[in-house]
């Protein structure tokens, strides 16, 4: 019991922590609302320390099914913390802050390609947007993208080499899936394979349709409100990083998918085995 108090506790305050990383990297000026901001960063450590301290579950997937929650935190944690560097250097520079911003210039030069969703956002900017905003977000967009894109990676070859998420133990459908449902829908290993790919699909599309979803809403949306450091900061890190976590949930479903099939397969041809395993 103790335990789990503990680990809900200390998994709410590192949610609360990443959503006030902004407001504790900029400089006082830069932030107009902190009593909102400590709001949100109180009600998202409560969500988070219900959600694990409960037994029973609600809305977060895959909650005893480590890392992949874990590394979804992690890219986010450094995302946000990059992007505040970044936002923090003109208005208060320091080394690590210059640091920052340097390897975001490089990387967001080398995204900077024909028809990239890092192209996408720095053309979706309206002319009247000065050319350092404009540099600015193409630079939190290549920080962000590459979090993003390590996050995958990784978890990737944890599937691989890390088997998971055999490795981590027997993994219960109805405590990391509290949403979806195996009764209901024909076959769930269909199911499970068609909800993987529609996620990776949607994932792998996000990034291109959202800049352009918002340069064709220019008179309803004004992405020049980017220029707002913690706009940009969220706006960027959600950019990237939703299509991201879509893409890993994506992952997961298709190789539950396969675990499935393949106990199947082995019942099959082994039935006192499958039994005895079971």
């Amino acid at each position: 019991m103790f335990a789990r108090i503990s680990g809900a506790a200390f998994r709410g305050i590192l949610v609360a922590m990443l959503f006030a990383l902004p407001t504790l990297i900029l400089p006082a000026s830069a932030t107009d609302s902190p009593e909102i901001i400590l709001f949100i960063a109180l009600l998202g450590s409560v969500l988070a320390f219900t959600e694990y301290y409960s037994h029973f579950p609600s809305f977060v997937e895959f909650r005893n099914a480590p890392p992949i929650n874990r590394m979804r935190f992690a890219a986010s944690a450094a995302s946000v913390g990059a992007l505040s560097l970044l936002a923090a250097h003109p208005l208060a520079p320091t080394g690590l802050t210059a640091l920052v911003q340097q390897l975001g210039s490089w990387l967001g030069g080398l995204l900077d390609f024909a028809y990239s969703p890092v192209q996408l956002t720095v053309l979706m900017m309206p002319p009247q947007v000065p050319e350092a905003t404009v540099l600015m977000v193409r630079d939190a967009a290549g920080l962000a993208s590459a979090a993003a894109g390590a996050a995958i990676a990784v978890f990737a070859l944890v599937i691989r080499v890390g088997n998971w998420p055999v490795g981590s133990g027997a993994f219960n459908v109805w405590v990391n899936l509290p949403l979806f449902d195996p009764t209901t829908g024909g076959d769930v290993v269909q199911r499970l394979q068609r909800d993987g790919r529609i996620n990776i699909i949607g994932g792998v599309l996000l990034p291109f349709a959202l800049p352009a979803s918002v340069k064709l809403a220019s008179g309803l949306v004004d992405p020049g409100l980017l220029a707002a450091p913690h706009m940009m900061i969220w706006a960027i890190s959600g950019w990237a990083l939703v299509p991201a976590s879509m893409i890993m949930r994506g992952l997961a479903m298709l190789r539950i998918a396969e675990l499935i099939a393949q106990k199947r397969r082995t019942a099959c041809s082994d039935p006192d085995e499958a039994l005895q395993t079971a």
